[in-house]
Formats: structure tokens, sequence, C-alpha cells
């Protein structure tokens, strides 16, 4: 057993080390199944030594002397072992397949919230299909193991001991003979484990490449269908597939050799048994009832090894599985989030970013010592051309990535001080990406609070001008969206988003382009629904179009990750910089190359 796979076991004991218990009873449950199993074929040995030596028979020396009696002596012990042998089947099967249930549905509900805690960055430079295969394939991966090949190994082992023990006991010169092939046997085993190995962690990373493609594919399914580009993405997976094939198709070839030579190894243990057992019964040396014990339990003992291959095939793709599982379980979380807590009842929704840096993974700086304050209750606007950084200030201001110098600060709380909770409750974010779950109308209003009432949800979206266009639907409030809100146009998704925040009633509210890709007649309609919810409270609006943020209290002009104008909408129109460029580009009275950043 290779170092690699030794650490994944180990790491998966470990893991598992509130189940050892049960683990132990389970272990317990396939030996003493295995025992009562290999019994049979001692008790047709003992059968045909009582019809052959008779009164002088073994089990004479402790039953009855006559043979009808010894007969129904060993019936009712065959009876017993039979009955036993089929209770700890069944409760070796309860326990390593309840077990097995348990423990996939425990690493994955464990992987899965570990997940959701790891910070954007990390989902970068990953796709969702390779997350997914690590999720789901590779958790059944691992339960395929514990349903089946834990116990295989247990019994095989117990094989091994037991009939070994019983051989030893029997005629010692016969013994020895059956076990020569084990060496080989053993050997083949090991040295298949370090060929197969690493080809089903490479089958692992193709099956995870194959899903990529699959759910990107349909994640962007309106695209590909738009530039006619079925053809194009068929080859793509076709060539994904063919990899994940090729793949599987070294490993199948190895693991398929395996059986039929080990096989022929356990042939020299068969033919020496019965060769030389017969000789030494023809001498005297070996009774027949032993002769027939030994080859009927040379094939018990050999054969079992024959299945080796396919439950080391079985252990290394649950381990290769359970080394990724661990691994992003063992993934650092790199935004964590603090102890402190909001000291007013309510938030009072004051904003200030004082001196904040910040980079990206790439390392390329994106905001210079950005400076600004958001009073509680008042309505800020942050404009600048694309690039400029205005979005990034919103993934800071949540925690979805930390600055890298300077300081954001809520009420007077350094945000990275706050639990998650504390922060994220505060604020309602409306973006321009509206997602939606697969689910109804009312279930993504009430997103924010399952337990609201459907006259809460009513009210809100009543409030978001969402209500009439809701209610003409067939189902109402019932009305399923489909994934991602695919059924439901731009506008009306955005409104059943902004429902979604005033449902949440958060004291500062962050609106993320939330206009840019709706018509004039929507965006007048999402523009009187912002209207309505920012009063008496703190506002955010992030915008391109700077028709919607002209009676904002105040406005930052953003470029290059510094604020370079500030003031009222009439104010900086009079400065004739940067924000009175965009205007007029806006207004139709300037060109957009006047404004473009380098």
């Amino acid at each position: 057993m290779d170092t690699e796979t030794r650490s994944a076991l180990r790491r998966l004991f470990h893991y598992a080390s509130s189940y050892r218990r049960r683990i132990y009873a389970a272990i317990s449950f396939s030996i003493l199944n295995k025992v009562f199993d290999i019994l049979p074929p001692l008790l047709i040995g003992l059968g045909v030594d009582t019809v052959v030596e008779r009164e002088g028979s073994f089990i004479a020396n402790f039953g009855p002397d006559d043979i009808m009696g010894q007969l129904w002596f060993l019936a009712a012990i065959t009876a017993v072992v039979w009955v036993l042998e089929s209770v700890f089947e069944y409760l070796l099967k309860v326990y390593w397949r309840n077990l097995a249930q348990d423990i996939q549905h425990e690493i994955r509900l464990d992987a899965y919230r570990h997940v959701q805690e790891l910070e954007l960055a990390y989902f970068e430079d990953r796709s969702t299909g390779g997350l997914m295969a690590i999720l789901n394939d590779d958790v059944q991966q691992l339960e395929r193991f514990l349903n089946d090949g834990a116990n295989e190994v247990v019994q095989v082992a117990t094989t091994v001991v037991s009939i070994g023990f019983a051989f030893f006991l029997i005629e010692w010169r016969v013994a020895w003979l059956a076990f020569i092939p084990m060496p080989l046997i053993l050997w083949g085993s090991f040295k298949f484990q370090q060929w197969i190995a690493p080809r089903y962690a490479d089958v692992r990373e193709k099956v995870g490449l194959l899903n990529a493609f699959l759910v990107n594919n349909l994640s962007g399914i309106a695209t590909i269908k738009s530039f006619t580009a079925e053809s194009h993405e068929t080859e793509r997976i076709n060539q994904a597939s063919r990899d994940y094939v090729a793949s599987n198709r070294e490993a199948i070839r190895l693991s398929s050799a395996f059986v039929p030579l080990i096989r022929m190894a356990i042939l020299t243990g068969f033919i020496a048994t019965l060769v030389l057992g017969g000789y030494y019964v023809s001498e005297e040396a070996l009774s027949v009832g032993g002769y027939t014990i030994m080859v009927f339990l040379t094939q018990r003992l050999l054969w079992p090894l024959t299945r080796l291959g396919e439950t080391f095939d079985l252990y290394q793709r649950a381990m290769a599985s359970t080394d990724r599982i661990l691994n992003l379980l063992d993934t650092p979380i790199q935004v964590v989030g603090g102890e402190a807590e909001l000291t007013t009842p309510v938030a009072l929704g004051r904003v200030d970013f004082e001196d904040v840096r910040f980079a990206y993974s790439n390392g390329v700086p994106v905001l210079h010592g950005l400076s600004f304050e958001v009073p509680a209750g008042n309505t800020v606007a942050i404009v600048g051309a694309t690039g400029a950084g205005k979005s990034t200030i919103i993934k800071l201001l949540l925690r979805f990535y930390d600055v890298t110098g300077g300081r954001i600060a809520i009420d007077g709380h350094t945000i990275s001080e706050l639990r998650f909770a504390e922060l994220r409750q505060a604020i309602g974010l409306v973006s321009q990406d509206v997602f939606l779950f697969h689910g109804t109308v009312r279930e993504n209003i009430a997103y924010a609070r399952p337990d609201a009432s459907l006259e809460d949800v009513i009210e809100a979206a009543t409030i978001a001008e969402a209500h009439d266009f809701i209610v003409d639907f067939p189902n109402g409030y019932d009305t399923i969206v489909g994934e991602r809100g695919q059924k439901l146009s731009g506008g009306q998704r955005q409104r059943v988003s902004i429902a979604r925040a005033v449902l949440k009633d958060p004291p500062i509210l962050v609106l993320d382009e939330a206009t840019s890709s709706v018509d004039n007649e929507t965006e007048a309609a999402i523009q009187r629904s912002l209207e309505k919810i920012s009063i008496d409270r703190t506002t955010i609006v992030i915008a391109h179009r700077l028709s919607t943020v002209r009676n904002a209290d105040h406005i930052y002009v953003i470029d290059r990750g510094l604020v370079v104008e500030n003031g009222h909408h009439d104010d900086l129109l009079e400065l004739d910089g940067l924000y009175a460029a965009l205007w007029k580009v806006q207004t139709g009275t300037a060109v957009p190359w006047h404004i473009q950043s380098p």
C-alpha cells in the first residue's frame, strides 16, 4: 500500500472518528459471519469422518457413540451454524450500508458547508462541474466502497487467518502447500494497487473536467443556440468524454488482467493440496475426513483472493475520491468572519471607506487608497467608467473579498471584526446579474425570510411594482420561475429581486447597476420602487445611467480606484470634469472617446 493511499485511508478514519464504535461493530459482524461461513466444509469433513470411522470418529469423542446419534448431533450443529451465519450476514449488511449512508451524507454536507464558506476568489479558478464531481461522484465512490469493499477486505483477512489455523491443526505438512501461492497473490495485489492508483486519480480528474463542460454548456444553452454552436459544443463534449473513456480504458485493462493471473496461482495451491493430501491418505497419515476438509477449505482459502483485484479496484477508486473530498475540506478559508455584533438594536447604516486598497489574485491593483463616507439614511451614488472599481466596492463591503489595505466600517465597526451574519443581514443587495432559484415567485421573494407570510410577500412585491405582473401569471405567486428565473423577463426578474430586498428590510441597501439591463418603461417602474424603499435607509447606488442618480444626496466619481470628484449633480456639472463628460455622452451632447479611460 503506497504512502498516498495510506494517507487517504488514515485521513478518512480520522474524519470518521465519531463512527468508530459502529465501524468496530461492523468489522466484528463481518468476522463472525466469515467464521460461520467457513464452518460448513469442516462439518462436511466431520460427516465423512463419521460415516467412515463410525464409532471411532472425531465426533464420538464429544457426543453419541452410535452413527445415527452422531449424524443428528452433527445436523444440530449445522443448523446452529447456518442460522448464526445468516444472522451475522444480516447484521453486517445493515451496519456497513447504514455506515456508508451516514458517512457519505455527513462528508457531502461538510464539504458543501465548507465550499459555502470559501471566499469568492476560490471559485474564480475552479469550475462548477469540477466541484460537482467531488460533491457528488467522489462521495458516491466512497459510499460504494463502504457498502461492499470494506466488508470484503475484513472477510478475506478472516478467511486467511481462520483457515490457516484449521489447516495447521489438521495436517501441517499439507497446509503449507496451500499457502504457497499466497505471497505471489499478495505481491500481485499490491503491485496492481501501485499500477492502478495513478490511473484512477486520472479518471477522477477526467470526469471532473467532463462535468465542468456539461454544467457550463447547460448553463449557457441560450448562447450556444444563438450562435448555432451546437456541433462545436458537441465535439468538445465528445473529446472530453473520449478522454474520460481512454483514461478508464487503461484502468480497465489492468484490472481485468488481475483475476485470470491470480486464478493460475490459486490452481497451483489447489493441485498441491489435492495430490499431496491424497498421498498422505493413502499412506494412512491423514484421515479421509481431514483430507475432505482440506480440499474444500483450499478453495475457500484461495478463491476469495480472486476478488482482491475487484476489491482493490473499488478501494483505489474510493481512496482517489477520498483524497479529493478531504483536500476540499482542508482548503483554508481566507476570509473569516469576526466575533463582534452591531451594538445598536437596529443598525443605523453609516458606511465609511478609509484609504481602502485592493488587488485581485492576479496582483493588479484596483483600488488605490479609496476614501468616502455614506451618512446613515442618505442616498449616495458611485459612478465612473467601466473598470473604475465600482463593483469591487460592493464586493468589499459585503466581505466577498478582504481589503489589502485601509478600513471599511459600518456604524464605526470595522467590518472584518463583525460576524458575517451581522454584516450581511444589515445589507440588502440588488444586483444587475439577478439570480433566482428554481422554485416559485413567492419562495424567491421570501428567500431572506422563509417564514414570511403571504401578506408580507405581497406587500414587498407591491412596493417593488411586481405584484401586478405576478397576479397575471396563471398560478400567481406559486408560479415556477425556472432555473435562474429563465421564465421571467429581465425586468420581471429585477423587480422580484427588489421585492426580495424590500422583504429583508436591511438598514443598508446596495443597488449595483439595478436598471442597466431593462427598457425605459421598466426602468421608470424600478426607479419609482427604489425611491420608495430608499426612504430613511442608507442607499448606495452603483450606476452607469446617470439619470438614475441625479437626485442622490451625494455622488462620488471613481476613476482608476480613486475618488476624483464628488458632490451633488448640479455641482458636478458646473465642475465640468469627468462626471460632466459622462453626462454629456449619455444625453447625446458629446462623443464617448472623450471619457474613455486609457
